[in-house]
């Protein structure tokens, strides 16, 4: 199926992405609690915190420096 740009540039939010602002945040903080509570919440070290910032910082410089083709 194929659409044209207009009609996906005029769709309407769905899901998670309707719900107004603080029933997002209240659904996304359950979510992390239970996440904590099972264990299965990843907490980064701070090496590993530095290690994600330093990958993102050689990313954007990669996609900064990129020539950009017309």
């Amino acid at each position: 199926m194929i659409q044209d740009k207009d009609s996906a540039v005029n769709k309407s939010p769905r899901g998670f992405a309707r719900l107004d602002p603080e029933r997002q945040r209240a659904i996304a903080s359950a979510g992390g609690r239970a996440a904590h509570a099972s264990g299965n919440a990843h907490q980064f070290t701070s090496a590993e915190a530095r290690a994600a910032g330093r990958k993102g910082g050689q990313a954007r410089r990669k996609t900064a420096a990129a020539p950009k083709s017309t």
